[in-house]
């Protein structure tokens, strides 16, 4: 991630529960049951949908058969007001960058 800093664990959950679809069959299936998760990655120790947060936050052994089952999230735009203006580094007063522990 370029403009921000590493999540924590909390928030990689909120993710991963709120928007988290999977790619199976070129469908995006919504992960809302274990069932869906351990047919499709059972095969390597992943069952539910705890241990594909646990993989993501710590980018464990299997994180590229997990990367490759989730589809991208789309997020909301931020409001209006959130950016504006010329676009400097976070450290010298703007919005972009690095915002160290700001993040969660």
């Amino acid at each position: 991630m370029e403009n921000y800093r590493y999540p924590n664990l909390k928030n990689v959950k909120d993710l991963i529960y709120k928007k988290g679809l999977a790619n199976i069959d070129k469908q995006r299936v919504p992960l809302t049951d274990n069932n869906i998760v351990e047919q499709a990655l059972g095969n390597h120790g992943i069952l539910c949908i705890e241990d594909i947060v646990n993989e993501v936050a710590t980018v464990g052994p299997h994180f590229k058969e997990v990367n490759g089952l989730l589809c991208p999230f789309t997020l909301n735009k931020p409001d209006n007001k959130a950016l504006f203006g010329k676009k400097k580094l976070y450290k010298d007063g703007g919005d972009t960058g690095n915002r160290q522990d700001q993040i969660n």
